[in-house]
């Protein structure tokens, strides 16, 4: 069950009434490597075998998705836990990125035990694909359709890959913007699709580790509806990804690798 709908005094046009209002579920998700708990987020119980590949591939606990055998997921009384079968031995990549138990929604790097974890390099994408300033806006027109939890709660996160030419391929959602990353992620390894051959696209504005997120998929380009801080325009220049914020539906502001963005096709 992803949504709840729970009782509210809703006061309106100077009045006040009954009514039930439906809110996203949020539930604690334990991320559990070799029979222990590496990390406990606060996530909305959907798509929960890609959040695992997504958090074992953006927190570098595997370098690739075929590093992961297995993942089972085993509800509680209180809460999931995602026990995650990895090949070979980890230790190393688990201690390396060990966080705290519990991971606030809003924060994207709760725990980390020192800044060299949190400041860790950003990987550097390929050349990937070129697109249009329509392209920008049809993308974002395309992801709120698809939807539905956002639809029904207007309270979470949506993240979406889009291809010009064949619309938005994959769609996620979550309580929580990094977590909501983290599913997308997952399921492009999953489906098969290349990052490098698409948009990432997402609600929610961007930090840091978004950036370093969306590096790990290979994607080139990443469109935002808000605007981006300065370490992650930063880094996204680091990484050779096209930042674009602000995207709206109605114009854009790109502030990294604009030569990605054609205004008019050649020929």
């Amino acid at each position: 069950m992803v949504s709840e709908r729970k009782p509210a005094l809703v006061f309106a046009d100077g009045s006040a009434k009954s009514a039930e209002r439906a809110v996203p579920a949020e539930v604690a998700i334990a991320m559990s490597y070799r029979g222990s708990s590496h990390a406990v987020m606060m996530a909305t119980p959907a798509d929960l075998v890609d959040f695992a590949y997504g958090f074992s591939l953006t927190e570098g606990i595997v370098g690739s998705a075929v590093e992961i055998l297995e993942v089972d997921v085993v509800p509680f009384d209180k809460g999931i836990d995602l026990q995650i079968t990895l090949a070979g031995d980890r230790s190393d990549a688990l201690a390396a990125r060990r966080r705290s138990m519990a991971g606030p929604v809003g924060c994207g790097l709760c725990g980390l035990e020192s800044i060299d974890a949190a400041m860790r390099s950003v990987l550097r994408v390929g050349d990937g694909f070129t697109l249009r300033p329509q392209d920008v806006n049809a993308a974002v027109e395309a992801l709120f359709p698809q939807q539905p939890l956002f639809a029904e709660t207007r309270a979470v996160h949506g993240t979406g890959f889009y291809r010009p030419g064949e619309g938005m391929l994959v769609v996620r959602e979550d309580v929580g913007r990094h977590n909501a990353l983290d599913k997308l992620v997952g399921a492009l390894v999953r489906q098969g699709i290349e990052g490098a051959t698409g948009a990432v696209v997402v609600t929610s504005r961007l930090s840091v580790e978004m950036i370093q997120k969306t590096a790990t998929a290979g994607a080139t380009v990443l469109i935002a509806i808000s605007n981006p801080t300065a370490l992650a325009i930063d880094t996204a220049e680091a990484a050779g990804i096209t930042l674009i914020a602000t995207a709206r539906g109605d114009g854009f502001s790109v502030y990294t690798h604009a030569h990605r963005v054609k205004v008019r096709d050649n020929g």
